[in-house]
C-alpha cells in the first residue's frame, strides 16, 4: 500500500506526532511514555528556544489515513559552526517493524538534509546531547529512565540496512550503593575537605535551588564544552531547561561545592527513578499524575544520575569524591540500592574507570549512527 510522508504543519498533525509512540509501544513491557506536558512545550517553536538556531522538520508517515511512523530532522547551525561539522540529525523516530515505512521516513529526512547541502545524517540525536540520543543496542530487558530512548531491537537493524554505521556509542552503568564507603574514598574525601577552601551546599527545598540555576548551567557549559553533540545553553534557554525538570527533582539529590566566596566549583544532580509513576500516570502530570510520580519517587530503589561537572582548575582535587560521598549518604538514607549512571560516551575513559572502581557494570548501550548523504 502507498506510504505518504507529510510534514507536520498543524496542531492536529502535531498531536498525532506526539501521541503515536504510545500506540507503537502499547505492548512494550519496559517502555515509559513521555511526560506529555513537557512534550507539548518541547515541540512548540514558540516555547523551545532551541528552534531559534536550528533548521527543523517533523514528519509523519501514513498508510491511507492511519499514522504508521514519525521522525524529526534537525540541522543545528550553532553546533555545526563551532564544531566544523556539516551534519544534519534525525531523532524521535518511531515505526512499527515495517522496512518500507522506515525507509520512507529516513529517506525523507535524507532528502531534506541534501537540499540544505549537509554532508552527513547522524542520529538518533536531538538538539543537543541533553535530549534522548542513540538507539539502544544492548540492555533491552532493563527499564528505561527519564530522557533516554527505548526502542525495539528492529530499529537499529533497519537503520543498518539503510546504509548507516556506528558514529559513537554511549554506555550506561549500574552501580551498587555500598553499605559502607570504601576507605580509599574516605581518605580522598578527608584530603579534599582539608586541602581546599570549599563548602558543600545541600538543599531541602526547590526555592533554595532557583538562585543557583544559571551558575550551575554556566558551569555545565564550561565542563561539557568538548563533549560530542553538546550545545551550550544561552541564558534564555536556561530557565526553559530548569522548568522541564525542577518540579520532578528531589532537592536532597542535588549537591554543589562552592569556594568560600560562594562561586560554584562543582555540582551533581540525580533523582530517584520515577519511571513507574510516569507509567501509572500514562504520561499525564495534570491533574493527578504528579501524585503518582511523587509516590514512585518515594518508593524507588534506583537513583538516576542526570548531570554533573567540576570546574577545570579543580579537577583531580577530590571534589568529585566529596560530591559522590554526599550523594551516596543521601541515597542510603532513602533506602536506594543502586545507581543508573545515565549515558556516558564510551570514549570518556576517566569517568568510566571511576564507575568501574565503584563496582559498576555496563548494562545498557546506545549507538549514534552516521551516513554520508552527499
Amino acid at each position: 500500500m502507498k506510504i505518504n510522508v507529510v510534514e507536520v504543519t498543524s496542531r492536529n498533525l502535531l498531536s498525532i506526532f506526539i501521541n503515536l509512540p504510545a500506540k507503537i509501544h502499547a505492548d512494550h513491557k519496559n517502555w515509559v511514555p513521555p511526560i506529555y506536558l513537557d512534550d507539548k512545550s518541547f515541540f512548540n517553536k514558540k516555547k523551545n528556544k532551541s528552534f531559534l538556531h536550528c533548521d527543523t522538520i517533523l514528519a509523519l508517515a501514513f498508510i491511507e489515513d492511519k499514522p504508521v511512523g514519525r521522525i524529526m530532522g534537525i540541522i543545528n547551525r550553532r553546533y555545526n559552526k563551532t564544531s566544523g561539522d556539516n551534519d544534519a540529525r534525525f531523532c524521535f523516530m518511531e515505526t512499527w517493524n515495517d522496512p518500507e515505512v522506515f525507509h520512507a521516513l529516513i529517506s525523507f529526512i535524507e532528502d531534506w538534509a541534501k537540499q540544505r547541502s549537509c554532508d552527513n545524517l547522524v542520529g538518533p540525536l536531538g538538539f543537543s546531547d541533553k535530549d534522548p540520543e542513540g538507539f539502544m543496542i544492548e540492555g533491552y530487558d532493563n527499564p528505561v529512565v527519564l530522557s533516554t530512548n527505548y526502542n525495539f531491537p528492529y530499529m537499529p537493524e533497519l537503520l543498518i540496512k539503510e546504509g548507516y554505521s556506528k558514529k559513537v556509542d554511549c554506555v550506561v552503568y549500574k552501580i551498587p550503593i555500598p553499605d559502607v564507603i570504601p576507605d580509599f574514598y574516605k581518605n580522598i574525601y578527608t584530603r579534599a575537605i582539608n586541602n581546599n577552601q570549599i563548602k558543600v551546599v545541600e538543599f531541602t527545598s526547590r526555592k533554595q535551588i532557583k538562585p543557583l540555576i544559571h551558575p550551575i548551567l554556566e558551569l555545565l557549559n564550561e565542563t561539557f564544552a568538548n563533549i560530542y553533540a553538546f550545545d551550550p545553553f544561552e541564558e534564555r534557554e536556561m530557565d526553559d531547561f530548569a522548568n522541564r525538570y525542577l518540579l520532578l527533582l528531589d532537592p536532597k539529590f542535588i549537591k554543589v561545592i562552592t569556594d568560600l566566596q560562594g562561586n560554584i566549583l562543582s555540582f551533581i544532580i540525580a533523582m530517584p527513578d520515577i519511571s513507574q509513576g510516569i507509567i501509572a500516570s500514562k504520561g499525564y502530570v495534570i491533574p493527578f499524575g504528579i501524585f503518582k510520580i511523587i509516590s514512585a519517587r518515594r518508593k524507588a530503589k534506583q537513583l538516576n544520575l542526570l548531570l554533573g561537572g567540576v570546574k577545570q582548575e579543580y579537577r583531580g582535587k577530590g571534589l568529585d569524591v566529596v560530591m559522590g560521598i554526599k550523594m551516596l549518604e543521601s541515597a542510603r538514607n532513602r533506602g536506594l540500592n543502586y545507581i543508573d549512571s545515565h549515558l556516558e560516551l564510551e570514549t570518556n575513559l576517566l569517568v568510566r574507570k571511576e564507575m568501574e572502581r565503584m563496582g559498576g557494570i555496563v548494562y545498557k548501550r546506545y549507538r549514534i549512527f552516521k551516513k554520508t548523504i552527499q
